[in-house]
């Protein structure tokens, strides 16, 4: 059981380092196609729009069975997604290859967090859920490093041909399909834990909603905010370092860095907070610690002294607060209904990152530090609601103990 838990977090090792091998070059080659800026924060939202439509479904389908199944077709999908938007050349039909690559990627980041959380002890889970953070981060940071290194290097150009950067999203799905196979020799399914005589389709996780706790709906909402907030940050640091003139090398190896800083803190940190009993507190203060870093970092006359100094303290926090809002969410889950929950997780998270990327890329376009801004300012309204839902807590406790 412990190795199959280990072999999960493999996976989304693999997964990070090639699904993130375009991003450092996105934004150059969008502008080679004379594409306008905006468009880079519609084509982030168009994916993620699949994202969120597709995490339900994938997750009501998992909870049936047949896990493996349902990643298989959704990675291939994400191939077949990424091919074309390098080799569309139409924005439009960019938009619906960014859609396709959403929807199939998220199969497998619904279904390997869920089957990890099954197959996982209540009190192991914030570890292991923070070291497949630790995994998610260090392999988009490597995936960041490699796709900036094929890119900018000379020899690497020639072996592989690559003339505008298309060719990276190429090497992607191909490397995508050798991960395939790989998930398809090791990866094994588990019997379904739901019983067989009910009924469930694939929206099912739409309805499941319904019966959700009014408060975890709050932290959920606020969940989308910090999401808006830490997305745009994760993705327009790549457009600000460009216009900063930085290359995609310098962008690749920041990225890396934070990789290492979450890796880091995934393994010795993130097991000393998940003792700590009050959770909420604890990320309601790291929401306003967040949004304090943001609002100094992208004024400050020292940018890059600053983002690898005290901007890779956000790093840490966001390290910490990812594996404890995931145990929070899947321990409102019964026996057989974590892909549901987990799915509406990402739903959520989605949102978050459809709007972000919309409203961040129509900021930045007008002024680079409105952005940035707007980041802090949804930190710090995830802060104000997960206030409500402590004091929602509270009165239901003290409530209970009066009878």
């Amino acid at each position: 059981m412990k190795k199959e838990r280990y072999l999960i977090v493999m996976f989304f090792l693999i997964q990070n380092i090639i699904h993130n091998l375009g991003h450092p070059v996105t934004p150059e080659f969008v502008r080679s196609l004379g594409i306008q800026d905006y468009m880079f924060g519609v084509f982030f939202a168009t994916m993620s729009l699949g994202l969120m439509i597709g995490g339900p479904i994938w997750g009501s389908l998992g909870d049936k069975g047949k896990k493996k199944l349902y990643i298989v077709i959704g990675l291939l999908m994400y191939s077949v997604g990424q091919f074309g938007f390098g080799y569309s050349g139409n924005q439009y039909v960019m938009v619906f290859f960014r859609i396709l690559s959403g929807l199939g990627v998220v199969s497998s980041i619904t279904l390997f967090t869920s089957h990890l959380i099954e197959i996982t002890d209540k009190k192991d889970r914030t570890r292991f859920l923070a070291y497949v953070g630790a995994a998610v981060t260090l392999g988009a940071s490597l995936g960041y490093y490699l796709g900036g290194f094929l890119s900018t290097n000379l020899f690497m150009r020639d072996l592989f041909n690559i003339t505008n950067n298309k060719e990276i999203f190429l090497i992607q799905a191909v490397l995508n399909i050798l991960y395939i196979g790989l998930v398809m020799l090791l990866f094994k399914d588990r019997k379904c834990a739901m019983p067989t005589n009910k009924k469930t389709n694939a929206f099912e996780s739409f309805k499941f909603i319904k019966q959700i706790d009014f408060k975890l709906v709050l932290f959920l909402i606020a969940l989308a905010f910090i999401t808006m907030g830490a997305i745009n940050l994760n993705k327009f640091i790549d457009v600000y370092f460009n216009d900063l003139n930085f290359d995609t090398l310098e962008l690749g190896t920041f990225k890396m860095v934070t990789g290492l800083v979450s890796l880091v803190t995934s393994i010795f940190l993130v097991p000393l907070f998940a003792r700590i009993r009050k959770q909420i507190g604890l990320m309601i203060g790291i929401q306003v610690l967040a949004s304090i870093i943001v609002f100094y970092t992208f004024r400050s006359s020292t940018f890059l002294l600053t983002v690898y100094t005290f901007y890779m303290i956000y790093i840490i926090t966001k390290a910490v607060f990812t594996p404890l809002e995931q145990n929070y969410i899947s321990s409102h889950a019964k026996e057989g209904e974590f892909g549901k929950i987990m799915g509406i997780r990402q739903s959520f998270l989605s949102i978050g990152m459809v709007i972000g990327p919309l409203v961040g890329g129509i900021l930045y376009e007008y002024k680079p530090l409105w952005l940035f801004d707007s980041s802090a300012i949804a930190f710090l309204i995830g802060f104000g609601i997960l206030v409500v839902v402590l004091i929602l807590y509270k009165k239901e406790k003290i409530a209970s103990e009066n009878g």
